[in-house]
């Protein structure tokens, strides 16, 4: 039998690691993660923790607003300041992570990983060997390939941008296009958002995407449809971005025109792992074609969302496969997402498309928020959209308002656990609260 140095090894130190490798050491696993960046990954670094925290002063604004003049001020943000804040809440994290993983005995190596075969990563002049290694590695921001592709920004430059330009173009249609546009026009910047096609956010309901693009354009966003660029040039003051529609000015560039899988250079193609354009191709115990290597995280090819909590949820599968408890294949739970505009969008489920397509399987309800009284409280408007099956059971939710994300995570047991009437019924909620209202219970 051959002897490795370690147990499991792991590319990458995301969520698709460390919240299953920190358990996997603590149970006596020989365990090493290979990082070349910071320690965490997107997420916590200049993804969802970065991303929030820059957003909330956005959303206490839009809630100004709402309140028709009943509190006084613009609520003006302090871009800087914003980002001092930032800083506070999200510097520690890495340190901390990495802390948490060393605490468990795990080695952290630094550098870029590249496979030498089936069992050894190469990291510069050091190999390391592994009975299992787990591709962890995620998603990196798509670039465009044009003529002055080099001007353009992504999104970890945006959100760490220290002052905010005065006018901003933004190149992309979805989530990290929307939020940008949303977060520059809320600090003060003159923001143009170009759509290659004529949606945004093709994966949600399009009656809500367009409630939150005309509420985009009311607050002075610039929304253009099926704009193609073609060019950037650097001018004196700024830039000129060359479309198949004219000609637009602006002063900062950002490209948001999606995200790919990190599988180039590490030698996948050396050991015979297969992928393509959309990630790693796994089975369902998340195994690559070489039976000793496993992915999580962002970088498998999956129609699951590529989101933080699907890598937390594969990571800890993968800690309870390799250490005996479980020898079934990943059973994935409803995966809820949420875009963080003003108003939120979030859904959960079985999707309001599929349900349309199939009304001899589904039931389609959909409630106006504006007529909860509690929504009134805080001058709320938006839409929520509710599917049953015919066992009369909640299976799909959609949300458009300020608080969507907290009524679909509200419904997310119902979803994944198939509650019924009756047992719907014996939920006695905190009174008056959005939870009470997303259950329909008063």
């Amino acid at each position: 039998m051959t002897a490795y140095e370690y147990d499991v090894l792991y590319l990458g130190s995301g969520h698709g690691t460390f919240d299953g490798a920190i358990p996997l050491a603590a149970r006596g696993m020989k365990v090493a993660v290979v990082e070349m960046d910071k320690v965490g990954g997107t997420c916590p670094n200049w993804g969802c923790n970065a991303k929030i925290s820059l957003d909330q002063p956005v959303a206490v604004q839009h809630t100004l607003h709402s309140m028709h003049r009943v509190i006084q001020g613009s609520g003006e943000i302090n871009w800087p300041m914003n980002q001092r804040h930032k800083h506070l809440v999200i510097d520690g994290l890495a340190g901390a992570i990495q802390g948490m993983m060393e605490s468990e005995n795990i080695t952290m190596i630094f550098g870029r990983g590249q496979f030498i075969d089936a069992h050894t990563v190469q990291v510069g002049t050091q190999s390391i060997t592994a009975e299992k290694i787990v591709i962890a590695t995620g998603m990196r921001p798509h670039r465009l390939v044009i003529p002055g592709s080099e001007w353009l920004h992504d999104s970890k430059d945006f959100l760490d941008i220290s002052e905010m330009p005065s006018r901003l173009l933004i190149i992309g249609g979805g989530y990290v296009a929307l939020e940008t546009a949303m977060m520059a026009q809320a600090a003060g910047a003159e923001v143009t958002m170009l759509l290659r096609g004529d949606q945004a956010l093709r994966a949600y309901h399009q009656p809500y995407v367009e409630l939150i693009l005309a509420d985009m354009v009311s607050t002075g966003i610039q929304v253009d449809r099926n704009v193609e660029v073609i060019d950037v040039e650097p001018i004196t003051d700024g830039f000129i971005v060359k479309t198949t529609q004219g000609s637009y000015q602006t002063d900062w560039v950002l490209d948001a025109t999606g995200r790919v899988p990190n599988t180039a250079n590490i030698g996948l193609e050396t050991i015979g792992v297969q992928f393509n354009e959309r990630g790693i191709q796994v089975n369902e115990f998340l195994q690559t074609t070489v039976p000793n290597i496993y992915a999580s995280g962002d970088v498998i090819a999956k129609p699951q969302p590529k989101v933080t909590p699907t890598a937390v949820f594969e990571s800890k599968y993968l800690m309870h496969k390799f250490i005996g408890d479980t020898d079934e294949p990943i059973k994935y739970p409803v995966i809820p997402t949420n875009v963080y505009t003003s108003p939120r969008l979030a859904q959960a489920g079985v999707t309001v498309a599929t349900a349309l397509a199939n009304p001899e399987l589904y039931r389609v309800e959909t409630r106006d928020v504006a007529t909860d009284w509690y929504r009134q409280v805080s001058y709320e408007t938006g839409q929520t959209t509710l599917i049953f099956n015919h066992d009369q059971q909640l299976v799909g939710v959609t949300e458009v308002s300020p608080r969507a994300e907290d009524v679909v995570n509200t419904l997310l047991p119902a979803l994944e656990f198939g509650y019924t009437t009756e047992q719907i019924e014996r939920l006695v909620p905190i009174f008056p609260s959005i939870s009470a209202f997303a259950w329909g219970l008063v």
